[in-house]
């Protein structure tokens, strides 16, 4: 389906078992449900969101008060962690909200004036609504990215998860980033996104690309071609890539010789990553279950 790019359901099963497995594990031996009735909100929302709209300052001042409250830093600890499923969550949705929006522009907007003046041909546009449609297209890739940030992130805590709570302490994930993988256990596991694989690499390379070098096309436009004046193909041609990596040549690295049109592609593509995402999450998932009694409650 072009406007979803597969189904969900298995993503939102594994992070949904993650924050069990999370809650479980952190809190084991504490009557976690009679607590976290009672606890303040700052302490659940402070720093996290903006249903807690207070300063930094003012959240450590809050900390610091003589007031006991019971597992205070289980729970800030349990709370930081499930900011990481927070986050995959919402990440999905940011793309599969520009997915469809990109693909409700391409297929329904007027994108050029119309045929050419010869009955067949092709002919292509460079407007605001083919600027919002490479807008789109360049967010999913960033946003694909940021999916493997917060997957090392997941994995690595899940590995080292804290086990004393006399303090409020740093995580361990805390600063990691896709390439911090090494250090993950199963990195290069079949199936999942840290196994080496041509469509991690292409997402790597193409929001390295967007972020650091420039346009997905220097003059970014939209074609379409035309048979005794009717339209019949609309295409977006993608730069040229061998096993994830653009195609290069000394400075240039925009070639479209294989006309690879990704308004075609983007929807297997987005349909393979969230099956590798889903594996991934089951990854996590099970490693958390599997030292289910490694925890001191102390």
């Amino acid at each position: 389906m072009l406007s979803s790019g597969g189904d969900l359901e298995p993503i939102w099963d594994a992070c949904r078992r993650i924050d069990f497995a999370l809650q479980r594990r952190i809190m084991s031996g504490v009557d976690y449900a009679n607590l976290a009735y009672a606890l303040p909100m700052f302490l659940v929302n402070g720093g996290l969101n903006s249903e807690a709209p207070i300063s930094r300052d003012l959240f450590g001042e809050l900390l610091s008060l003589p007031v006991e409250i019971p597992e205070r830093n289980r729970f800030l600890y349990l709370y930081d962690c499930e900011r990481l499923t927070w986050s995959v969550r919402q990440c999905i949705e940011e793309i599969q909200e520009i997915l469809g929006a990109f693909y409700a522009i391409f297929n329904t907007a007027s994108l050029t004036g119309g045929p050419p003046l010869k009955p067949d041909g092709v002919v292509f546009s460079r407007s605001p609504k083919v600027t919002q449609l490479f807008a789109n297209l360049s967010f999913i890739f960033i946003r694909l990215h940021s999916l493997l940030d917060y997957c090392v992130k997941l994995a690595i805590e899940a590995s080292t998860l804290q086990a004393s709570f006399q303090n409020y302490k740093r995580m361990a994930s805390r600063g990691c980033q896709f390439g911090n993988r090494k250090n993950v256990t199963w990195n290069g596991s079949q199936g999942t996104l840290f196994e080496d694989c041509e469509l991690v690499r292409t997402v790597e390379t193409v929001r390295n690309h967007i972020v650091h070098d420039g346009l997905l096309d220097a003059l970014p436009k939209v074609y379409e071609r035309y048979c005794e004046g009717a339209l019949v193909e609309r295409f977006i041609l993608f730069p040229d890539m061998t096993a994830g990596r653009l195609d290069s040549f000394v400075n240039r690295n925009l070639f479209y010789g294989r006309e690879d049109k990704i308004n075609l592609r983007l929807p297997t593509l987005i349909s393979e990553f969230w099956n590798r995402l889903a594996e991934t999450l089951r990854m996590v998932e099970a490693e958390l279950s599997s030292g289910a009694q490694a925890v001191n409650p102390a």
